[in-house]
């Protein structure tokens, strides 16, 4: 069974381990009975945790999520790599840590922290050429990525513990991360082991926010399955409750609430500002989201009536 009504706005997913993002999507395809909808921004399948989907007009919204901070736990396994950066790759070596003490482990996470040149993971999803990476790599190329800026605001360590590794001991240590768009974490575990001189790979990460989404808002998707199931609504967030979570707020006059609507430039309240800004007519609604950066306010996205 799958809703029929006209549903728009976010749903935010608590993503079970082993489904990819579009997994997700098609299942929320299935069960919104629309093909309109997309998430805001990967997620591996050996991750869980917040992946955020928008439903009918609400993928408008998904462009100003992308690049969103982002917040992590993880696993990160310091004594062998793997040719993945994490646990779903084949092993290339490594080292006992024993060596690895709690000062050098600080010492290696606090050279991570902050603006630094990250190259992203081989199996990651850039394009290279027009093709994924993750695709000429299965494919047995030889790939190079370029060194792209990234910001980890905060990398702190949680714990760790001795394990028993393929070959040797390991040390699992248990780190919360928060990130700018664009980070790989696991590419953080793989230049953490490499920066001890043991290697290392991510064992498990659960994304925890992504902007102003949650946890505490996320939903299991059995239970989103069992509720359309029985004839309920999914709880998708209203267009205007979204888009309050997430982009900072324009109160509109009336006015200026009709120009909007027509995609006609208004004058910026805060001119320079380089976030998108969400602008919501007299009586609520949700109208435009606008770029201020100039003098003049420009339409990114207007949200039309719904059936318009």
């Amino acid at each position: 069974m799958t809703a029929s009504a006209t549903i728009d706005g976010l749903l935010v997913v608590d993503k079970p381990a082993g489904w990819t993002s579009h997994d997700v999507v098609a299942r929320l395809r299935r069960l919104a009975g629309t093909r309109r909808v997309g998430h805001a921004g990967t997620l591996d399948p050996m991750a869980t945790g917040v992946l955020v989907l928008g439903i009918g007009r609400g993928t408008k919204l998904l462009t100003f999520l992308v690049g969103c901070d982002k917040t992590y736990a993880a696993t990160i396994r310091l004594g062998e790599s793997t040719n993945t950066d994490d646990a779903d790759g084949e092993p290339t070596g490594g080292a006992d840590p024993v060596r690895v003490t709690p000062e050098r482990l600080a010492a290696a996470v606090a050279e991570l922290t902050g603006a630094i040149d990250q190259v992203p993971s081989t199996v990651s999803a850039i394009k290279v050429d027009g093709q994924r990476a993750y695709a000429r790599a299965r494919a047995g190329e030889h790939v190079v990525l370029a060194p792209r800026p990234v910001t980890v605001h905060r990398f702190d360590v949680r714990g760790s513990r001795a394990t028993t590794g393929r070959e040797h001991p390991v040390l699992d240590v248990d780190v919360e991360v928060e990130v700018s768009s664009g980070t790989y974490v696991r590419a953080l575990a793989r230049d953490l082991g490499a920066a001890l001189g043991v290697g290392a790979h991510l064992t498990a990460l659960r994304r925890s926010r992504v902007g102003g989404f949650g946890l505490d808002r996320a939903h299991d998707l059995d239970e989103l399955g069992r509720t359309v199931a029985d004839g309920g609504a999914l709880p998708v967030l209203p267009l205007g409750v979204a888009a309050r979570s997430a982009l900072p707020v324009r109160e509109l006059a009336e006015a200026e609430a009709r120009a909007a609507a027509y995609g006609q430039p208004l004058s910026s309240a805060q001119p320079g500002r380089s976030e998108p800004v969400a602008a919501f007519a007299p009586d609520g609604t949700l109208v435009a989201v606008l770029d201020e950066s100039g003098t003049r306010a420009r339409t990114r996205v207007v949200f039309a009536p719904a059936g318009s």
